[in-house]
């Protein structure tokens, strides 16, 4: 029996067939009647955060961690504009999100009304997809359809757009099953090309796997059965920023982050590989540097969901469209079927080369003197963090490489940052959206003080709701990322890469009610961290660091893999014999 009821109610019925438990948004007057709705029922939580790009990034930050999509309901105009960034951050790194907007009512559209937008126009770069729903009989299909193409394929995030009107007027509910789509991504790869790949692995001298966020977008299984592989092969195995987790930092096989800021041997490996087995990655420029160096002379293969990202950037051997999980059950089926072969002697030198790689000891450092190292301070959360039920987020910059360098994670879903925009003020909104989905777990948000300062509003959201996020702030009172480039590339010419007006950190968090912790020397940090732990409620941690330090290791923009500017703890002699061009 059909269900008849107002526009809005459809709104939150629907999210409730969904399963949503949790949704962040701002009201505004373009959305009052689905507040009203929000009102009169118990099944979802509503968190008021203070500013629409916090609601997107707080959505991003509860999908990322538990691989449900996230919700966010903003009104129109202004509302639907804030989101803007949010939805591109969640476009670029695959997560799914659904954004509600509010719209001026459907008579008024091209007037120029109050608080008026082209949300569609102007979201249809940054979605997935998107809607405009002129009639409320149509209003709950277009809920579900907008979950199945958030969630299905290679995720991403997508808008409805809802006219008061239509919120207001009454209508008939369509049930999630009586909704037909056309939206259906191919998950299972070619079964020849995978027997290709296979046999590729059965010969490689120097073959090395790839990884990417496209492995946790796939769900538990795809990482298991990721460890499976790497197991059975002895094949060692790198990632991408957005893939950390995805195989344990632990694995006798790990070589680290590669890239832009990532470990010597996992790049010198990349470079020199024969076979390179890209698993949900889409070859970014910050992974390949220099595309036309990038891995010379390897068989490349690459497995991914999205069809427009395979030969995209780097033209590849093998291509193999499906789902991460699919695809590398079969892998493991044809391979153990073939008789589990690989090339153990080619192995067993290329092990020995990537082991003389790890001398050099690309992230040493030396914590003298009474300034914190940045490197120390992350490190000594690392150790004390990593025994605790622990989930991390970042804000954009030096802090997050050293987040990404010297914090293990050894399951997917545990580690937030923004990889492909790069969006400064994500990590503080994103910690509170993941706070919210594990209550009782430990959620820290590393960030530099002015990528901090950007969401710094959210702090009351923090408070209102007691969400006892940590927020890790590496203090170098400077754009830090910004002044690093400025002085290798620009000849130290330090354009607008600092403040002069910081806050007491510690002041803003008492005003804020929540709890500040200031630290400065180096024999006070680990009682500092352990009372930031211990704290029951919101903490805003201000670690006062060494101002001028820079992140190593790095590949200058334009250079190939295996020529890297090393720290100058590295042991660069050891670099330059194992075979690398490094830069010092």
């Amino acid at each position: 029996m059909s269900k008849t009821m107002t526009g809005a109610k459809m709104v939150v019925q629907a999210l409730v067939d969904q399963g949503v438990e949790v949704v962040f948004g701002y009201p505004g007057g373009a959305v009052l009647p689905i507040y009203d709705e929000i009102f009169q029922q118990n099944h979802i939580q509503h968190i008021l955060v203070r500013h629409e790009q916090g609601a997107v990034h707080a959505a991003e930050g509860y999908a990322r961690s538990t691989g449900k999509p996230g919700v966010a309901l903003v009104t129109s105009g202004p509302g639907a504009t804030n989101a803007v960034t949010g939805l591109t951050d969640a476009l670029m790194d695959s997560i799914p999100i659904i954004v509600l907007t509010g719209q001026v009512p459907t008579f008024m559209i091209g007037s120029d009304a109050f608080q008026e937008a082209d949300t569609v126009g102007i979201t249809r770069p940054c979605t997935k997809h998107n809607w405009l729903v002129k009639e409320t009989d149509r209003l709950a299909a277009t809920m579900h359809e907008a979950f199945h193409v958030a969630t299905s394929g290679r995720p991403g995030p997508v808008l409805i757009d809802i006219p008061k009107d239509v919120q207001f007027a009454t209508g008939k509910y369509t049930e999630a099953r009586q909704v037909e789509t056309h939206y259906a991504p191919q998950v299972k790869g070619d079964l020849d090309a995978i027997t290709e790949l296979a046999k590729a692995m059965e010969t490689a001298k120097r073959p090395i796997f790839y990884t990417g966020g496209g492995v946790i977008n796939s769900g538990p299984a795809a990482s298991q059965l990721l460890r499976e592989l790497v197991a059975e092969t002895n094949f060692p195995i790198t990632s991408t920023l957005m893939g950390l987790g995805c195989y344990p930092a632990s694995g006798e096989n790990w070589l680290g982050m590669l890239g832009m800021h990532g470990l010597y041997e996992a790049n010198m490996a990349m470079h020199d590989c024969d076979l390179m087995i890209n698993i949900g990655a889409r070859f970014d420029d910050r992974i390949t540097g220099l595309v036309d160096k990038f891995s010379p002379g390897s068989k490349k293969a690459h497995i991914d969901i999205d069809a427009s990202s395979i030969n995209k950037v780097i033209r590849v051997d093998i291509p193999i469209l499906g789902d991460v999980a699919h695809v590398l059950e079969d892998l493991l089926k044809v391979w153990k079927s073939r008789g589990r072969k690989t090339n153990k002697e080619g192995l067993s030198k290329w092990w020995d080369q990537i082991n003389e790689w790890k001398q050099v000891d690309c992230l040493k450092f030396k914590q003298e003197g009474k300034t914190i190292k940045p490197q120390h301070a992350v490190a000594r959360l690392e150790a004390l963090t990593k025994s605790h039920d622990r989930y991390i987020c970042t804000e954009v910059g030096q802090h997050q490489m050293w987040a990404a360098q010297y914090l293990g994670f050894e399951d997917p879903n545990r580690w937030m940052t923004s990889g492909g925009l790069g969006t400064m003020g994500y990590g503080f909104p994103a910690s509170v959206g993941v706070q919210l989905a594990h209550r009782d777990a430990l959620v820290i948000n590393v960030a530099g003080e002015a990528s901090w300062l950007m969401n710094m509003q959210e702090l009351g959201t923090a408070v209102q709701y007691n969400l006892p996020v940590k927020q890790f702030i590496l203090n170098n009172e400077r754009l830090g990322m910004v002044r690093q480039w400025q002085e290798l590339l620009h000849g130290e010419r330090y354009s607008q890469s600092w403040s002069e007006a910081l806050p007491d950190f510690v002041k803003l968090a008492e005003a804020f009610g929540a709890k500040g912790i200031m630290v400065s020397d180096p024999d006070d940090l680990d009682d500092a961290i352990m009372e930031m732990i211990n704290h029951d409620g919101p903490v805003l941690f201000d670690c006062l660091i060494e101002k001028h330090e820079n992140c190593f290791p790095m590949i200058p923009s334009g250079k190939p893999h295996n020529e890297m500017l090393l720290g100058e703890n590295a042991d660069t002699t050891n670099a330059i014999q194992a075979g690398g061009a490094v830069m010092v």
